[in-house]
């Protein structure tokens, strides 16, 4: 069935996300019906701009809604300095990038450490922080995943290589990757002495059954807070490569071979072009990831949010293989 076509909505205020959400009862609000699809029984209802009621989605009955506003009081309580940039879909769908002081030079462009939250209302999204949701189970070999802002294009870049300990590693994963296993997930990623144990970039959905507001904030700032503290770990070095790596004549075709559906690919070549304009530099894959990626994020389309962030995963690695060729 195909999804509902929606364009993310940018802003800068919790106060655009942060409406009143609620669940209301399909027997409270058909009491004269015997119910039988007893495996759905309650509706999300959200009040966007505290105007007409929305449905959302309908879940089982043990589903706990997890409010925008329950993760900004987190965010707030752990950070005085701070700015907020939203993508959201009239569908119900939040990526939250909270952008941090700290910089990062890539090839002379200022990149702003950052963490980026996603939510959703639908049930389409998972919530995750830097792509990691609550249930992931913790383990010490794991590198926790960064994520960086980028002012020129507006784009959050999340960490897709720091599973990884090392570059070689990385590159000996994208050979097998490259050659035909890319069908599997990332998540899949065998277990080693240089891979992390569990993913970063692994997305998975959040169990909602008797999740309370409290223990929700209680696992959330105890996140927030192990990754506020993080450096930028190995996806920073690929993305000084993709920067340092030209397209060549042979790459001009490069596009249209990614992951992403056509019109997507047309709307990353004319930003692409553009941006080629606005800094004044020659085409490089750093330009062409972030074309890709903000083509994602701002176009209209049936993609869930979280489809977007897996087809921006699987385009960051695509580029890293042919740019180590």
């Amino acid at each position: 069935m195909t999804y509902i076509s929606a364009q993310p909505q940018l802003a800068s205020s919790w106060d655009d996300i942060c409406y009143p959400v609620n669940p209301v009862w399909l027997a409270d609000l058909l009491p004269e019906y015997d119910i039988m699809a007893t495996d759905r029984q309650q509706l999300i209802v959200g009040q966007p701009d505290r105007g007409r009621k929305t449905i959302f989605g309908i879940q089982s009955a043990d589903y706990s809604i997890i409010p925008n506003a329950a993760i900004r009081d987190v965010v707030n309580e752990l950070l005085d300095d701070y700015t907020l940039q939203i993508k959201h879909t009239t569908t119900g769908e939040f990526s939250i990038s909270i952008i941090l002081p700290e910089e990062l030079s890539i090839g002379g462009e200022k990149l702003h450490k950052s963490l980026i939250l996603t939510n959703s209302y639908n049930g389409k999204t998972p919530f995750s922080v830097q792509g990691q949701t609550l249930t992931s189970v913790a383990d010490h070999n794991t590198l926790p995943g960064s994520s960086m802002f980028r002012t020129v294009c507006q784009n959050g870049l999340v960490g897709w290589a720091d599973p990884f300990l090392k570059v070689s590693a990385y590159q000996q994963w994208l050979k097998q990757w490259s050659a035909g296993k890319e069908k599997a997930r990332t998540a899949n990623i065998p277990k080693g002495k240089n891979l992390s144990a569990q993913p970063g970039s692994e997305i998975r959905k959040i169990h909602h059954g008797k999740l309370t507001i409290d223990i929700f904030q209680e696992r959330l700032r105890a996140m927030l807070a192990y990754h506020i503290k993080l450096k930028p770990t190995l996806t920073a070095d690929i993305y000084e490569h993709f920067h340092n790596t030209a397209i060549k004549k042979a790459d001009e075709g490069l596009l249209k071979t990614l992951p992403i559906p056509v019109q997507l690919a047309k709307q990353a070549q004319e930003r692409l072009r553009l941006e080629e304009r606005i800094l004044s530099s020659d085409p490089s894959y750093w330009l062409m990831y972030n074309a890709v990626n903000y083509a994602l994020f701002t176009a209209r389309s049936s993609l869930t949010l979280n489809d977007r962030y897996k087809l921006d995963e699987r385009v960051f690695h695509h580029l890293a293989a042919r740019s180590y060729a």
